[in-house]
């Protein structure tokens, strides 16, 4: 090595600075070019190519201990050659679970959209970061583009929003910012002085509902949980009487939380009636669309979000039902006065100059509580110009008429037994294997029902074959939760999932 640093001090103009040699790239372009290649080749082989082949395993069970001595994951003091690094890829791939597999049925995302995924590849090329014009041209306009879109489908005049790593964040920013419209002082002021804020959702409400109140200081005491009808569905009955009850407490209601697409039983909140309440009282209404918001974009299905127009707020998220590519989640508001902004911005004078040589309006990274964003609009982008509009419309139909052809074979089935009647893209199920069949409905039966779901999901597992869902839910025993998303997914594999089931639960 130090030969070589004396040949490099030689050369003409060679600088040297505490012993480090300041000359010229101390990257090899050329073999981390070939690198790349060569990952790119794995990619497209282990994972591209094999996304629609059933004949693939979902994935490649192995248990944490093993699987850390498998893959090797200590980090040393020197570099490793890029063979072991290609295999290290290769391993990765191998044991990851394939949720582009077409019976990857375990979550509320799915499936691969090739248009997205190249959009991906792109961004994570140029590796930009989504707060000033100056720095990021094409991916702000192309978030402004995508927002105005989507602002349309719900069926404002107007609007603003910005996209955020997840819903979960989507519904903070829609809780603070309606925490802020109440009392905008509490931006500067904090929380001293302020009347003890009560907010609203219901029973099924996703759980960021309650991670948001902690977060923000609002404490989860203060949300106020409204009773749900069998279906899962707000009672806005309900929801009038603890409106009420708070003011009589003397707490100071502020929001309503609605859902359109509730995570276990996919149900919609009736928001018209509940935008009823929310006007009655001056109430924000924020609805969490993340899962449900996708109907939308069907002419069939969008009666499932009737009066979400008259939202506040809406959380949608195109990472799930449209296959977007996680993460890409939406903050949409009817408000177009810059309350995103005034809310969240704080004007760094290092980054937000107003004394730009263009439109800073574009510089619209001063309404996010991050600096660093992701350009995740892009990839909603880039598949909505190459499928338009009824590309994406038959996605959303097709994984319902999918759900409904599953429902119906459901119910032919001896052994198969459905929660409810669903009306989205979550099927609730039982499987009651043989020895219980001609059991007494009771509690001894219920108990022994609970443990059959764990042991058919720890089979398919380790299988391969599939994964699915299951959990307990108000104070039903453990059911399955098989939700239809990817375009892959074909009638046949609504059958194999029937059949398969059966087949690992035969001697249960």
């Amino acid at each position: 090595v130090g030969v070589c640093k004396q040949e490099m001090l030689q050369k003409k103009n060679a600088v040297l600075v505490d012993g480090v040699i300041l000359n010229g790239p101390i990257m090899d372009s050329k073999a981390g070019e070939k690198f790349v290649e060569e990952a790119c080749k794995i990619i497209m082989e282990e994972v591209v190519q094999k996304a629609d082949d059933v004949t693939e395993k979902v994935c490649e069970w192995q248990a944490p201990e093993k699987l850390k001595q498998i893959l090797d994951l200590e980090m040393r003091d020197t570099g490793e050659c890029h063979q072991k690094i290609l295999k290290l890829c290769h391993d990765v791939i191998k044991y990851s679970v394939k949720t582009n597999h077409p019976r990857f049925f375990n979550q509320l995302y799915a499936g691969i959209d090739y248009y997205s995924l190249v959009a991906r590849f792109i961004t994570e090329a140029l590796n930009p970061s989504v707060y000033t014009y100056e720095v990021s041209p094409v991916f702000l306009l192309v978030e402004e583009a995508v927002i105005k879109k989507m602002i349309e489908f719900i069926g404002w005049e107007d609007g603003d929003g910005i996209f955020n790593p997840g819903g979960s964040i989507s519904n903070m920013y829609a809780m603070n910012l309606a925490r802020y419209r109440f009392c905008p002082e509490i931006k500067e002021k904090g929380l001293s002085g302020l009347p003890r804020l009560v907010l609203f959702a219901s029973e099924e409400c996703h759980y960021s509902m309650k991670k948001a109140a902690s977060f923000l200081g609002i404490g989860t005491e203060n949300v106020y949980f409204i009773k749900t009808d069998e279906r899962g569905k707000m009672i806005p009955e309900e929801l009038e009487k603890q409106v009420q009850r708070a003011r009589k407490e003397g707490s100071a209601p502020f929001l309503v939380c609605a859902t359109a697409g509730t995570t276990v039983l996919g149900a919609f909140d009736p928001l018209d009636k509940i935008a009823d309440i929310c006007e009655k009282h001056g109430l924000w209404l924020h609805v969490d669309a993340s899962w449900g918001g996708s109907a939308l974009i069907s002419r069939k299905h969008r009666r499932l979000l009737h009066g979400i127009h008259r939202a506040d707020s809406v959380a949608w998220n195109p990472h799930k039902m449209l296959l977007a590519g996680i993460q890409c989640c939406a903050l949409l508001v009817k408000d177009n006065s810059g309350l995103l902004k005034k809310c969240y911005s704080a004007e760094a004078a290092y980054l937000f100059q107003q004394d730009k040589f263009y439109d800073v309006s574009y510089d619209t990274g001063d309404k996010s509580i991050q600096c660093s964003r992701r350009p995740d609009a892009f990839k909603f982008w880039l598949m909505w110009k190459a499928l338009g509009t009824t590309g994406l419309e038959e996605r959303v139909n097709r994984a319902l008429a999918l759900a409904r052809y599953l429902v119906e074979e459901i119910k032919k089935r001896e052994g198969f037994q459905l929660l409810l009647e669903p009306e989205y893209a979550n099927v609730c199920f039982w499987y009651i294997p043989p020895s219980l069949r001609k059991m007494e409905d009771g509690p001894e039966f219920w108990q022994k029902l609970h443990q059959v779901a764990p042991v058919i999901k720890e089979r398919m597992m380790k299988k391969g074959s599939m994964m699915l869902g299951y959990q307990p839910h108000r104070g039903k025993v453990n059911f399955f939760r098989q939700v239809v998303i990817s375009p892959q997914v074909s009638r046949e594999d609504m059958d194999f999932l029937l059949d398969e089931i059966e087949l690992l639960a035969k001697d249960l």
